[in-house]
């Protein structure tokens, strides 16, 4: 029997009271879950943070070079010894599940009222009133810096959030120094001229519920990010996939790893020399995945386009219109997801 279309405020309650009945039709993303290459999972990118932050200076400029192949060739790559405590990690996934957990009533106070800057958002699919097909997933969203305002509750994890946005936004800082350097320009340039230290950080938390029929809907369509760097841990579930060479890839991190992907205000400043990579959330029927992801940008007035230092040096000209984040930002969230990005919109036509 076919199903019907459904209005629902939370997939983790549809999912714990309708058990293994069909979803409703309107979240049939309707696409097809193949053309995945798992050989190629094994040559994702690694990126050692310890070798790139060096005080040697061979070891520091072939860990830029190398940094900067994993930008060019995948726009994204898992991050080791980046000194973000595996404790840390482990208690804000933990934390991360006791707010999902919480009973519906407890979480109604944060419940998203469709503003993109609102501080707190807690909700459903991506962005339900734009949507003709929902996904698989809940989600709590937070504007972390440049003004830290988090949930307080459940204990103990607004403190544990704030102390992983801190250390993310140092790492972050470090790896675009890095990704500056290694487009031969001056390390503190992209820092600089983006206003970054005034910069918007968001956190997501994501859930995504045992669906009985994963071949249907997705966790979240085929998308690119806002901003710099996006940085994703799970709770050891897969379903993270990053389209390469035309095939999706199932990425699989490897023990207590940042997976760091490109985004589109990278590509603009880098005039399309380092892709913003589409990725998408695929879902199972047995287990709940759980992501924590961040996100580290420009200051939200900051006009970002190519960087005038980089076309100067390489005789360019600028592929990307310059756009406020702030604007750049809601021409995202208008656009729907789709395998259509954002950055199109602002692109020059040849």
């Amino acid at each position: 029997m076919a199903s019907v279309s459904t209005n629902i405020s939370s997939i983790k309650a549809f999912a714990e009271s309708n058990g293994a009945s069909p979803i409703p039709s309107n979240y049939h993303s309707a696409i097809e879950i193949d053309n995945v290459a798992d050989h190629l999972a094994a040559s994702i990118p690694v990126i050692d943070f310890s070798l790139l932050t060096s005080d040697d200076p061979q070891i520091h400029t072939k860990a830029v070079d190398e940094l900067g192949k994993a930008c060019a060739e995948w726009g994204f790559f898992m991050l080791i010894n980046h000194g973000v405590p595996e404790s840390l990690m482990e208690e804000l996934m933990k934390k991360s599940r006791e707010f999902h957990d919480l009973p519906m009533e407890e979480k109604k106070e944060f419940c998203d009222n469709g503003e993109p800057f609102s501080p707190i958002r807690h909700g459903t699919s991506f962005h339900p009133p734009a949507e003709n097909v929902h996904y698989w997933r809940d989600f709590l969203k937070v504007l972390t810096a440049p003004q830290f305002i988090f949930p307080h509750k459940p204990p103990g994890y607004r403190e544990v959030a704030f102390e992983y946005s801190q250390k993310i936004t140092c790492v972050a800082r470090k790896l675009i120094q890095g990704i500056s350097e290694s487009l031969g320009l001056e390390s503190n340039c992209i820092i600089e001229s983006s206003d970054f230290d005034s910069g918007l950080q968001n956190l997501a938390v994501n859930l995504y519920p045992p669906c009985p029929q994963p071949h249907l809907a997705l966790g979240m369509p085929s998308h690119s990010d806002v901003g710099f760097l996006t940085f994703l841990i799970q709770n050891g579930i897969g379903g993270l996939q990053v389209k390469h060479e035309g095939k999706w890839i199932n990425v699989n991190p490897i023990s207590n790893c940042l997976v760091v992907n490109i985004g589109d205000q990278l590509e603009a400043v880098s005039n399309g020399k380092y892709s913003s990579v589409l990725h998408r959330a695929i879902l199972n029927n047995k287990d709940t995945r759980v992501s924590v992801v961040v996100v580290n940008g420009p200051a939200l007035d900051n006009e970002i386009g190519p960087v005038s230092k980089l076309l100067e040096k390489e005789k360019e000209k600028p592929l990307f219109k310059t756009i406020k984040y702030r604007d750049y930002f809601l021409v995202q969230q208008k656009s729907r997801l789709s395998d259509g990005r954002a950055l199109d919109q602002i692109r020059y036509s040849a």
